[in-house]
């Protein structure tokens, strides 16, 4: 259904509006002579109150003239349209008229059927604008309404290598996520099963995906976020924000983001996952042996492969959930004592070997050939990762830390931090502050 349009004629003589308002089949127009004026202060003033849709104008109005009159309302009411009528066939008024967008230029005494076909032509014009509009709103909403349908195609997209460089500059503005790589991907399996609960059906399953992905992104927000599935079921959490001060820092606070995970969703739903977080600019040595830019956000304008940089870390981090589901039943347990004990300064090989009842040598080279590294690298990884913790969120002294981690010695302490981590523990602390 076309819209109807406000139409106002501005003339000083009466009897020239009368005949406009009377030669003219409005109605079968979708037309309504909604007021007149007879000044073009009036004429201003009424087309911006009445929302004026369509101004037959004067040239030679009193206090404001046609030409004047029309310039207002082109700032003001940019969507008017103007029709001339005038007694003056003068070109200096055409050119200003075309300049303005006039839709014709009628000379009195007017001619009904030259002005019925002008306005036909004017409403014709106005419906199509209308339209594309009525569609480009539709088309607009529909977006919003899918935009996070369409994300997460894009990043599934990005992630498989099936766009470029350009396309993905492009798709970034177009649903309005940071012009940069990621900073981190998540990664999320989950067995399909349930422990204690009866056999699943493929729906609550699917509720129960999209349960554990909005609990994960709980914990990464208000960071930009963009929650994919594939067909497999992996659910893949792309984060954009800024990393820390240090790739070796990042990595510690990527194992306790997952440990974080994973911990809330057996809190909430009572499922056991797998995560693991990948830094994305932690493997450009993967990527043609090109060292990748300073700039933490790893902006798209540098010349970077970054369609191979998101593969390669996707790749990279698929790997590595897929060693973690290759664990033996013992590695899995000695790694679940160290977590739960890592606080004890007197948890040696032979202590958790005794716990786990096996020969320390047996344990060790199995954990040395599962997670790829011994047991000291391992009881330290965890206690320096639970130290940043503990750095970043109180006011502990450097000795309380110490204590509560498992060193008996701040200095002892304080040489392993900095082995792994590349600063001290009192630098760490000042870099965090400063960051945020």
């Amino acid at each position: 259904m076309s819209a109807v349009y406000n139409v106002l004629i501005a003339d000083d003589e009466p009897i020239i509006r009368e005949g406009i308002r009377d030669c003219v089949d409005w109605d079968s127009l979708g037309m309504i002579v909604t007021a007149e004026a007879e000044d073009g202060e009036e004429a201003l003033e009424i087309a911006l109150e009445q929302q004026i849709d369509i101004l037959l104008v004067d040239m030679n109005m009193p206090f404001l003239d046609g030409i004047s009159l029309m310039k207002r309302l082109r700032t003001e009411r940019p969507h008017c349209r103007f029709v001339i009528i005038t007694g003056h066939d003068e070109f200096k008024y055409a050119q200003e008229a075309i300049r303005l967008g006039v839709k014709d230029y009628i000379l009195k005494p007017v001619d009904p059927l030259h002005l019925y076909d002008v306005l036909h032509h004017i409403r014709t014009e106005m419906n199509g604008t209308l339209h594309q509009e009525q569609y480009l709103k539709l088309a607009t909403d529909q977006i919003q309404k899918n935009t996070s349908l369409l994300q997460e195609q894009f990043c599934l997209d990005w992630l498989s290598g099936r766009l470029h460089h350009e396309e993905i500059k492009q798709q970034l503005e177009f649903l309005h996520l940071p012009v940069c790589l990621p900073s981190t991907l998540a990664l999320i399996r989950w067995s399909g099963h349930a422990e204690g609960r009866p056999m699943l059906k493929e729906q609550d399953k699917q509720l129960m995906l999209f349960a554990i992905g909005n609990i994960a992104a709980e914990l990464l927000q208000p960071a930009p976020l963009v929650i994919c599935r594939e067909s497999s079921g992996l659910l893949v959490i792309c984060t954009w924000c800024p990393p820390d001060h240090s790739t070796a820092s990042a990595m510690y606070d990527n194992e306790q983001q997952a440990d974080k995970m994973m911990s809330a969703v057996k809190d909430c739903i009572g499922l056991h996952v797998q995560v693991h977080l990948q830094s994305v600019n932690s493997i450009d040595e993967e990527i043609n042996n090109t060292d990748m830019p300073n700039d933490p956000l790893l902006s798209l304008e540098q010349d970077v492969d970054y369609s191979q940089v998101m593969t390669t870390a996707y790749r990279h981090a698929k790997l590595q959930l897929d060693g973690q589901s290759r664990l033996s039943p013992l590695v899995r347990r000695a790694r679940d004592y160290i977590q739960n004990h890592y606080h004890n300064p007197e948890l040696t090989l032979e202590k958790l070997a005794d716990v786990l009842q096996v020969s320390p040598t047996y344990l060790s080279r199995l954990m040395k050939r599962e997670l790829g590294h011994s047991f000291i690298h391992v009881l330290v990884q965890v206690r320096i990762q639970k130290a940043v913790h503990l750095l970043k969120e109180t006011e502990l002294s450097i000795l309380e830390i110490a204590l509560q981690v498992g060193y008996d010695s701040q200095h002892y302490f304080s040489t392993a931090f900095k082995k792994m981590i590349g600063v001290s523990p009192n630098q760490y602390r000042r870099d965090t502050v400063e960051q945020s």
